[in-house]
């Protein structure tokens, strides 16, 4: 049982910073697409960020390059997203997931039906 536990969401004004942990426990072999998605309300889902854990090669969104960061601990237990200069627009619930293969590029950043694990999220808002 693989779980995903999400942390550090937080409220901060626009230009602030935050940084998101997820935990990763349970079978899930080393090397696998790690990723950030987010979820505002009323809109669909969205990626935000991925890394491959084999060779920490990494995507982003758009909205976010920049200014978002994806990484891992040296002990591959926990993923971070680091958020700087952060915009009322990047308010939204935000998912870390994994999926058991290769990122494929922007593949997984632009299909989150595609992961095999979801954490149940940490909520960020950006006020102006």
């Amino acid at each position: 049982q693989v779980q995903l536990v999400e942390s550090g969401g937080d409220s901060v004004q626009a230009g602030g910073s935050l940084r998101l942990s997820c935990s990763v426990s349970g079978d899930i072999y080393p090397y696998y697409c790690a990723a950030w998605f987010r979820q505002a309300p009323g809109k669909e889902r969205e990626g935000v960020a991925t890394m491959y854990t084999a060779d920490h090669s990494t995507r982003y969104a758009d909205s976010v390059k920049g200014r978002f960061t994806i990484s891992q601990d040296n002990a591959k237990s926990t993923l971070y997203l680091q958020m700087d200069n952060l915009k009322p627009e990047d308010t939204a619930m935000y998912y870390c997931a994994a999926r058991t293969t290769f990122c494929g590029g922007t593949y997984f950043l632009t299909n989150p039906d595609k992961a095999n694990y979801w954490g149940r999220g940490t909520q960020v808002t950006v006020s102006s």
